[in-house]
């Protein structure tokens, strides 16, 4: 099965045994995860289940393999003709899940 979920502003496209970085959880590595705003599963025999905004009783369940930061993103801003430049950047933290099941 594979679904289409929404987490924070960002939608993931995901599969059973598949691993996805996720927006940083407040959760203990080794527990499981359920998301549950599902927006599109599609079945192994091809169909599709298409939510209104998400689909009824349907939810994707993971666990957690680890937290980290993700590599560093630079922004860099100036002012023409003025001599005025800054650069600056960060490291987005980021929650590893492994995808276990696609209930519906």
């Amino acid at each position: 099965m594979d679904a289409i979920l929404r987490y924070g502003s960002t939608q993931y496209k995901v599969s059973t045994g598949q691993t996805v970085k996720l927006p940083l959880l407040d959760v203990e590595v080794g527990s499981r995860v359920e998301l549950d705003e599902v927006l599109q599963v599609k079945k192994d025999n091809g169909e599709a289940v298409i939510g209104r905004p998400t689909v009824e009783g349907a939810k994707v369940v993971g666990k957690v393999l680890g937290h980290g930061k993700d590599r560093k993103i630079l922004v860099y801003t100036f002012k023409r003709r003025k001599g005025y430049e800054k650069r600056r950047g960060h490291r987005q933290q980021y929650t590893q899940v492994l995808i276990e099941d696609i209930t519906l």
